[in-house]
Formats: structure tokens, C-alpha cells, sequence
């Protein structure tokens, strides 16, 4: 497996013999996933809108409301599911955080994941996980940015915008982990 790249010195990136230029705002993206309609599922955009308000910035009080902020800190996207052009995407970041809504399936309330490229195969049409749209960022683009999936327990995924109140108890505490996070420095 292929190291993440580094930062030699001004938005040259290099990974082994590899080097291009491009112009990188943050080194930092946050990927907030899920159906902001069906409740808990949305709680990757609820995240969101609490760290755009930590860096200065206003989201209009409509969950599911497109997000898409750059700023030199960290740089924010929603969307509903992931989706193979995100590859390139997440190619130009050095860390990577994906997050998302889970069921009881995972024990933990607010779980948190380091992860590595893999194909993971499904049976929906419509699905693909984080780790599969690292593991073509790494073939596509010789890129392995670290990647952390924080997970926030879903309790009810009902056709409502609001989060129920238990999930809404751990937005606070997720959302201060990942700015803890994005403040850390790069390993």
C-alpha cells in the first residue's frame, strides 16, 4: 500500500517519485453523509452546520441544505451518499473524515474509525462506503489521504428533518472530537 503524500512546500505534493502541483485551500475535508429527510440518517449534516458555525460560517436552518464550504482551517461537504467521482475529490485533501448516521449494528454511540482502502462489495446499486471510494482514489490517483468514519448511533429513521433527541445528545460530542481532530497537527 502506498504512503499518504506530504507537503513539500507550497501546494507541491509528492508521494514517492510522484509530484504535481496544485493549490490546496485546507488540508482538511469533512464529508457529511446521509438523507437529511429520514431523521437520524441526516445527522452527517447536522455535524456540518455545528463546525461551519465553529469556523464563522451561517447554514440556513434547513437540514439537508446544500453545504460546500472552503475555508483554510477545514473544508466542508454534504451529500447524500457517496459516489465514485469523490475520488478525485478527496485526492487533493491529506486527511479525510467522512460522517455518517449507524444503526445498533455498531455498539458504540459515537464510533470512530481509522480507514484504508478497500473494494467493498455490495449488493444495492445505490451504495458505496468510504472505504471503496479511498480504495479508487489510491489506484486512480496514487493518493491515500488519512481517512478517519466518525459514526453517530441513529435511534429512528422516520420521514421527519429532525434529528431524534437521543442522536441530537451526541451531535455536541461528536462535533467537538472532529474539530479536535482538524486542529491536530497532520500525522
Amino acid at each position: 500500500m502506498p504512503p499518504p503524500y506530504h507537503d513539500d512546500q507550497e501546494g507541491v505534493l509528492s508521494k514517492g517519485d510522484q509530484t504535481r502541483r496544485m493549490t490546496l485551500k485546507s488540508k482538511t475535508l469533512i464529508i457529511g453523509i446521509g438523507n437529511a429527510d429520514r431523521q437520524d440518517d441526516g445527522v452527517g449534516w447536522h455535524i456540518l452546520k455545528n463546525i461551519a458555525e465553529k469556523i464563522g460560517f451561517e447554514v440556513p436552518d434547513d437540514p439537508g441544505a446544500p453545504i460546500e464550504i472552503e475555508d483554510e482551517r477545514v473544508d466542508l461537504m454534504y451529500t447524500l451518499q457517496i459516489f465514485p467521482e469523490l475520488a478525485e475529490t478527496i485526492s487533493h485533501y491529506q486527511r479525510i473524515c467522512f460522517v455518517d448516521a449507524h444503526t445498533a449494528d455498531i455498539p458504540d454511540e459515537i464510533c470512530w474509525t481509522e480507514l484504508q482502502p478497500e473494494y467493498e462489495r455490495s449488493p444495492l446499486t445505490h451504495h458505496m462506503s468510504p472505504k471503496t471510494v479511498l480504495s479508487i482514489s489510491a489506484t486512480i490517483y496514487g493518493i491515500i489521504p488519512e481517512t478517519i468514519l466518525v459514526s453517530i448511533r441513529g435511534f429512528s429513521f422516520q420521514f421527519q428533518r429532525e434529528l431524534s433527541p437521543r442522536t441530537a445528545s451526541l451531535t455536541q460530542e461528536a462535533t467537538e472530537r472532529i474539530w479536535e481532530w482538524v486542529n491536530a497537527p497532520l500525522t
